[in-house]
This record gives structure tokens, C-alpha cells and sequence, in this order.
């Protein structure tokens, strides 16, 4: 499924709205039955979206089951360097590289029933030379949890915590939170609507003017 690039005209402003669902599709293509969000869609409509002077803010919704961690990357840094107004709205999961896109915004919501799934980076396949290979994906999640620290208000600690954990999950090593244990633990900041996130849209473009 391709991202959805929409604009939302009214009285009060023009909203660009960037739908990221499934995985993200990075220099690797996904099977053609496969839910994805193609980076390289979405970085160019990003930078339109910061020079267009007819646009006042950017809203990210997110659904997200993981993908290329690079390229999720790459559309999260671009996303925390807009001056344009920004929010995220998690809605259903944001799984993996879900959560530094959220994040990006500088303003995150999640949806009550909502979910954030938080684990180490990791690697499918067979592996050549371990060592090398260690210290890569080390580097990685370094990056990421410096990413995830610098753009909310949880702390080092509780975020490793929640990324290593070993009695949430069944098979694998990590935490699932929910809306309102995303926003008690610093990660995300407000419980919040379709509408809310607008109306701080709306409020932060007005602001600019």
C-alpha cells in the first residue's frame, strides 16, 4: 500500500497528511503482497512539504510493522528537521521503526488503544562474519536509542529497559505498551485524536504567522 498524499484545505490552514503504514521499504523491495511505505516517496514530499509556502503543517500517521531500519531512519531524521509544524498520531501498532517516527514530530499522539512495540534491532537470514556483523547492528541501536532519548522525554535507562525486557513477549526480547503507558513513560507525548492533533496544527501555523 503506497503512503497517502493528501491535503487537507480549510479556513484555518492547509495540512499535508503523510499516511506511513506496514513496513518500510528501503533498498530492499518487499513482495508485491506485502504492506509498504517506500522511503523514497516520502523524502521528497517531506521537503516539498517544508518549502511549500502554501502548506502550514505536516501530519504523520503512523501504523507501522517494522521494515528497513535505515531508510526509517532517514525519513525520521528529515521529519525532526522541518520548521513547519509537525504530530504524529500512532494508530493500530508502531512497531520498531515505528517509535522514532513518532517521535520525529514535535508533537507525538497516540491513540488510546493503540500500541508501541519496542525491541533490539535484529536480523533474519544467514549471517557472515558474527563479529562484524555484532558490532554493526550495536552501532545501529545505538543510533536509535539516541534518536528515541534526544526527540521525547524517556530516559536511557527506561527505554533500554523496555527494549531488552524478557518477560513481555512470548518469542523474542522486548516490550509491547499501550496508549497511556506510552505517554507515563515519556515516549510519547499526549493521548490524542485525529481532531487533537489538527487543532495543535492549526494553533502552532497560527503561531508562525
Amino acid at each position: 500500500m503506497e503512503e497517502v498524499k493528501e491535503l487537507g484545505v480549510s479556513q484555518k490552514g492547509t495540512i499535508q497528511c503523510l499516511t506511513i503504514v506496514g513496513q518500510i521499504e528501503g533498498h530492499q523491495i518487499l513482495p508485491d503482497d506485502a504492506k509498504s511505505t517506500k522511503y523514497e516517496h516520502v523524502l521528497p514530499l517531506i521537503a516539498a512539504v517544508e518549502e511549500s509556502p502554501e502548506i502550514d503543517g505536516l501530519l504523520i500517521l503512523l501504523n507501522t510493522m517494522g521494515g528497513d531500519v535505515e531508510a526509517g531512519l532517514a525519513i525520521a531524521e528529515l521529519i525532526a528537521g522541518m520548521k513547519k509544524p509537525t504530530v504524529s498520531l500512532v494508530l493500530g501498532g508502531g512497531h520498531s521503526i515505528g517509535v522514532p517516527l513518532a517521535v520525529a514530530a514535535k508533537r507525538s499522539m497516540i491513540a488510546p488503544s493503540a500500541a508501541m512495540t519496542i525491541h533490539p534491532v535484529r536480523i533474519n537470514g544467514v549471517v557472515i562474519g558474527v563479529p562484524q556483523t555484532y558490532n554493526y547492528f550495536s552501532r545501529i541501536q545505538e543510533r536509535i536509542v539516541g534518536f528515541v532519548t534526544e526527540h521525547s522525554q524517556i530516559s536511557r535507562k527506561n527505554f533500554l529497559k523496555l527494549m531488552t525486557a524478557t518477560d513481555e513477549l512470548a518469542n523474542d526480547v522486548g516490550s509491547v505498551i499501550y496508549g497511556q503507558e506510552a505517554v507515563d513513560s515519556g515516549l510519547i507525548d499526549q493521548i490524542g485524536t485525529l481532531s487533537d492533533a489538527l487543532d495543535f496544527l492549526h494553533k502552532q501555523a497560527e503561531n508562525c504567522l
